[in-house]
């Protein structure tokens, strides 16, 4: 039962499996978060797996005030349970997915003794198993009028839930904070690896722009995708980003340009190596320079304020350290808050 007209914003949050130690129920809530523990193909440092779990246990230790959204504590907001049953085969599927990653690192044929191509076409399988799990999931959740947001996990978790979203709208784009393109094919022969999560998003026709910001360690084939998508995909790279605004050019011009670019339906997408690794230290593949934490609300701010709405978001690649969480769970918070406004009349 939603007790949230009888709850003290200002008390001790409960520890009680929800995020914020929010007292909302699947039923009362009108954002639902679902976890997704895996991190499977994961090509440098393991740990996002983990990264719902940090999520959730550094939620309980922030005030629920926000700037943007004062009121975004009562629009009821209830993360589901970490699953057990996923948690288990992202353990077996990793293991399994590192032998082919240092076969290859190795330089050697995965048909060799023994055949890793068995195990390969294993791992594709359960990225398919998991995608239409969240798919259902979130269709279902979507179709009660409620909102979704998705927490990683590695970057691929969210597909399933954008496939979902595709059901939905017949246009919308993603504003994709990232150090990576993510637009490499199979990366490693993985179907859903972290590394395709986008070159796999733009395989869903209702997606009609795909902005990118923040990039800054990228392979040669994707510059080229990028290119000669025929302005689909338009990516902001990190340094030229910090050259124009050593060059005197503000933020706030950089924001209206970049969300210029977008429809007015507008997922977020948000890989946490984006941001400058002080923030995220302990995520999957970081990479040095990147964006302050304030940069990345103005951003989305600037998404609010021209009309546009958020549709859902994901926040992936948290590491599995306390920093990470509390960082993470203060991403998670302002998205839901920022989300929330585009549909109410508080802002």
């Amino acid at each position: 039962m939603n007790n949230i007209q009888d709850y003290d914003p200002s008390g001790i949050a409960q520890i009680n499996g929800n995020l914020l130690g929010l007292p909302d129920t699947y039923d009362s809530a009108n954002l639902i978060i679902f976890p997704v523990p895996w991190e499977v193909t994961v090509s440098y440092r393991t740990g996002t797996g983990n990264g719902p779990q940090r999520i959730l246990d550094g939620s309980y230790q922030i005030d629920l005030f926000d700037l943007d959204n004062p009121d975004g504590w009562k629009q009821g907001i209830f993360l589901m349970e970490i699953s057990q049953d996923i948690l288990d085969k992202n353990h077996y599927y990793r293991q399994q997915a590192a032998k082919i990653i240092q076969r290859q690192a190795e330089g050697k044929d995965l048909k060799a003794d023994p055949d890793l191509t068995i195990i390969l076409a294993e791992i594709n399988q359960a990225g398919r198993d998991l995608n239409k799990w969240l798919f259902d999931q979130c269709q279902q959740t979507i179709s009660q009028g409620k909102k979704v947001g998705v927490i990683g996990g590695d970057h691929s978790s969210p597909l399933g839930y954008l496939q979902a979203l595709g059901s939905q709208y017949s246009d919308f784009g993603i504003l994709h904070i990232d150090a990576h393109a993510d637009l490499r094919p199979a990366y490693e022969g993985f179907e859903f690896s972290h590394g395709s999560i986008m070159f796999n998003a733009l395989e869903i026709p209702q997606i009609s722009k795909l902005v990118q910001v923040g990039l800054r360690d990228i392979c040669i084939d994707e510059v080229e995708i990028i290119k000669s998508s025929n302005n689909r995909i338009v990516a902001y790279y990190d340094p030229i980003i910090k050259q124009q605004q050593y060059a005197g050019k503000t933020w706030n011009d950089l924001c209206e340009e970049i969300v210029a670019n977008l429809p007015h339906h507008v997922y977020i997408s948000f890989d946490v190596d984006g941001l400058d690794p002080k923030l995220c230290p302990h995520t999957g593949t970081p990479v040095p320079g990147g964006l302050e934490l304030e940069q990345a609300y103005g951003l989305f701010r600037k998404v609010v304020k021209t009309g546009r709405k958020i549709i859902g978001f994901d926040v992936c690649e948290v590491g599995d350290g306390e920093w990470d969480g509390n960082v993470g769970a203060r991403i998670v918070y302002k998205l839901a808050n920022l989300l929330h406004l585009t549909y109410t009349d508080c802002g």
